[in-house]
């Protein structure tokens, strides 16, 4: 399954302020789409604190904010978006998600995308629908399904195929890695479920 990294201009928005700051660092960690808006936690490192408030109380495309924390050189806020950018809609209607954090850049967002082949190309046309600025680069195949894993289940993997779980015949029941694992035996069966049903989804080019 492909991975490639994704740059696209989004009009205004968080954009303009990256370029008047090209110094600062800039990252969308979450956004969270309702039937009426889009919400976007927005972080930023910078210098001066107080140049990016006043910059986000003048941003007429910003009607009201929250700001969740601050300090001498890290801001995060939360904001709405009355409506979803058409971009965004034709993003998600590609069938790709975006990894986050997304990275501001000099008006450019950045962000790592896992995809298949048909639903890149998708992307590639639903941007270009758009007429958007975007450029696709590092596609890369990736011949490692352990990043789609959380590190109990791959302890839990590493674990199993090292007692001989897999092996045929089997050299190690599943009572006995539950026990060396110290969980129970339906626990351990529920997290190697999960981790093969990741990695047979990933073989065969399924989206996880």
């Amino acid at each position: 399954m492909p991975s490639a990294r994704l740059k696209f201009k989004l009009p205004g928005g968080p954009s303009s302020i990256s370029i008047a700051n090209p110094d600062d660092e800039f990252r969308i960690l979450a956004t969270h789409p309702t039937v009426t808006e889009l919400r976007v936690i927005l972080q930023v490192r910078t210098s001066d604190t107080d140049v990016i408030i006043r910059q986000l109380d003048d941003a007429q495309w910003l009607p009201s904010y929250d700001v969740l924390h601050v300090d001498e050189q890290t801001l995060l806020v939360e904001y709405a978006l009355g409506s979803l950018p058409s971009l965004y809609q034709a993003i998600l209607s590609s069938g790709n998600m975006l990894q986050f954090p997304i990275e501001l850049r000099d008006g450019w967002m950045v962000c790592d995308i896992i995809t298949s082949h048909e639903r890149l190309s998708k992307l590639k046309d639903a941007l270009e629908e758009e007429s958007a600025p975007y450029e696709i680069g590092s596609v890369m195949q990736s011949t490692e399904p352990v990043g789609l894993l959380t590190d109990r289940q791959q302890r839990f993997l590493v674990e199993a195929v090292k007692r001989g779980y897999y092996d045929s015949p089997r050299q190690c029941t599943l009572t006995e890695l539950a026990d060396g694992m110290d969980v129970s035996k339906s626990a351990a069966s529920g997290i190697l479920h999960r981790a093969e049903g990741l990695i047979l989804k990933y073989c065969i080019d399924l989206s996880v």
